[in-house]
């Protein structure tokens, strides 16, 4: 590629075939990280990234061709223009470890970024590219698990927690004092009700009286 041409490129403008990917959706999705393309933030698990222009730029070049290999020169044209004099091998090494460092990732193991020794860079992962928030999509996850939970409940009958448990056999134990207490009082009554005869149905007669009857 001669200077002429090199001169005549921008180098923050890539070409349309590699912005497909990203142009699909605002958010973009690998691993633990989010990347809000409209407000430019970078987020792992809900807490956001702190990364500088051009260390975002090289995210951003390696994601829109995964698993293909970046050029040093695609990075230096991608991170600065053509009449930059500055030491493009020392600072696309820099840029991309401080990447690195944010990511949390290793060129001895890496997870993400691999280096293509004499070439360049290779991003590990497939990016998910969407339009919606991934919050809204956990918040309707979320809504449709407690609904199908609510159905099922709903399929299988009733389920007591362990309060509604004590309180109903807190009823059933006054019922049965309640029924004692009545069977008690019933019982009381009852031999209280059976007359009492004031004299002895048989009388005895002294055996002097007996004798002078006949």
């Amino acid at each position: 590629m001669s200077p002429e041409v090199i001169s005549m490129r921008e180098p923050d403008e890539p070409t349309t075939s590699e912005r497909v990917l990203l142009s699909s959706g605002r958010y973009v999705l690998f691993g633990p990280f989010r990347i809000d393309q409209q407000r430019q933030e970078v987020t792992r698990n809900g807490s956001r990234l702190k990364l500088q222009g051009k260390v975002y730029q090289v995210l951003l070049t390696l994601l829109e061709k995964p698993g293909e290999v970046v050029t040093r020169e695609e990075l230096r044209m991608r991170l600065w223009p053509a009449d930059t004099h500055v030491n493009y091998d020392a600072n696309v090494n820099t840029t991309v470890n401080k990447l690195r460092q944010a990511l949390g990732d290793s060129s001895d193991q890496p997870l993400y970024i691999e280096t293509i020794p004499r070439k360049g860079y290779c991003l590990l992962v497939q990016p998910e590219v969407s339009d919606k928030s991934p919050h809204s999509q956990l918040a309707h996850s979320q809504s449709s698990a407690d609904s199908a939970q609510e159905s099922s409940r709903r399929a299988g009958g009733l389920v007591f927690s362990r309060s509604d448990i004590a309180i109903v056999l807190g009823v059933i134990g006054l019922i049965l004092a309640g029924m004692l207490l009545g069977a008690g009082i019933t019982r009381l009554w009852i031999s209280h009700a059976v007359p009492v005869f004031p004299y002895p149905l048989a009388t005895s007669f002294p055996h002097s009286s007996a004798t002078a009857l006949f």
